[in-house]
């Protein structure tokens, strides 16, 4: 290893780069776009869910629980003159789900047992019509509570439930998406940077001219390696910057702890777009395994939306081998909880082996031929 060789190799990347603002998009143009795109689009919160309600006889017991459900932010309450009208709007997929206030509520309310209410969900979307039940019944506890209160009797629950929320005291989804979404970006961006520009040196034959020069091949790789590693943690600093500052999501872990597990993971990264463009020396199929290879698996597998725990176990066992699901992990603890070493020291530990690993195989792979 030759410094100064390895200085002129590092100065003709940067040129490069300069001059091909593909690499600058790559590196902070696609982060931009895709944080605002999923930041805004992707959301796990149910608000402002259209929901119908059916009261057969209003009367001063309905009006109460009718008002509680306008005020709450999670429904769009609609009045439905019945049962047959409530389960037409429902069919036309106009309402989601509708509660159904029996003519005799009212003397079923004051008389035991207590009176019930019908409850239609939709369940083509499971997952809302389970976060539709929760506010349901959590709204019908409120009003519970109130007319109990009101009528100087003691509530009937037996056991009161003062509830915590640890980490996302405000459970907003986007709090738990955006760190997540962070390192899905990453990943992406670390491999491209490396597959589609070594790619189209191949494409160019700029790379042929690498081969006649007196450098070795570790001067090479080292040589493109440190300005993508550069750009790329640019475009990481980028991300956390949106994510902090647009889309107000906490960060209290350390800069120092954020920064030593990006610059792992971005490692990682790099050395599997290295590793792709040895194999593919298209651009069009760099790409295409780039985002296959890493993009996907990130995206669906590493915990950024679905829980890890709670897939097979045989899937389970295939998250251990993605870099993303460790570098998700890592954020979710910094933004979130902050430095939590137990979490962040062992997702570190398996992206430096993973960078040991993919830059070695890498390293191993080239050779300074054109076969």
């Amino acid at each position: 290893m030759n410094a100064a060789r390895l200085t002129g190799l590092i100065r003709k990347e940067g040129v490069q780069i300069l001059r091909d603002p593909s690499a600058l998009a790559i590196a902070f143009v696609l982060p931009l776009f895709l944080l605002l795109l999923f930041g805004y689009g992707v959301s796990l919160n149910a608000e402002h869910v259209p929901i119908g309600v059916v009261a057969e006889h209003p009367n001063p017991q309905t009006d109460p629980f009718v008002a509680t459900l306008r005020r709450s932010r999670y429904f769009d309450v609609r009045t439905l003159p019945g049962l047959a009208a409530a389960r037409e709007a429902m069919a036309r997929r106009e309402i989601g789900s509708f509660v159904w206030l029996r003519s005799d509520f009212a003397r079923q309310s004051l008389n035991a047992p207590p009176a019930t209410i019908g409850v239609a969900l939709n369940g083509v979307d499971a997952n809302t019509a389970r976060l539709v039940e929760g506010y349901l019944t959590q709204s019908w506890q409120i009003w519970l509570t109130q007319l109990q209160r009101q009528q100087g009797t003691t509530p009937a629950f037996p056991v009161a439930l003062q509830a915590r929320i640890w980490f996302n005291p405000a459970l907003r989804s986007r709090d738990y998406l955006v760190p997540g979404l962070v390192a899905v970006i990453m990943t992406l961006i670390g491999a491209l940077l490396t597959a589609l520009v070594v790619a189209r040196e191949w494409e160019r034959g700029t790379m042929e001219a690498l081969m006649a020069a007196p450098v070795t091949m570790a001067e090479i790789l080292l040589g493109k390696l440190l300005p993508y590693f550069v750009l790329g943690m640019g475009g990481m600093a980028l991300s956390v910057a949106l994510a902090v500052f647009l889309f107000a999501v906490p960060l209290l872990g350390s800069i120092l702890a954020l920064t030593a597990v990006s610059a792992l993971f971005l490692l990682v990264a790099l050395g599997m777009g290295l590793l792709i463009s040895s194999v593919a020396r298209n651009q069009f199929v760099a790409g295409q395994i780039a985002i296959v290879v890493t993009f996907l698996p990130a995206f669906i597998l590493s915990g950024f939306i679905f829980d890890i725990r709670s897939m097979p176990l045989p899937v389970r066992l295939i998250t251990r081998i993605l870099p993303a699901r460790y570098f998700v992990s890592s954020l979710q603890a910094l933004f979130l909880a902050g430095d939590v070493w137990d979490v962040v020291l062992p997702d570190m530990a398996a992206l430096a082996l993973m960078a040991a690993f993919f830059l070695g195989v890498t390293l191993w792979r080239s050779h300074k031929r054109l076969d």
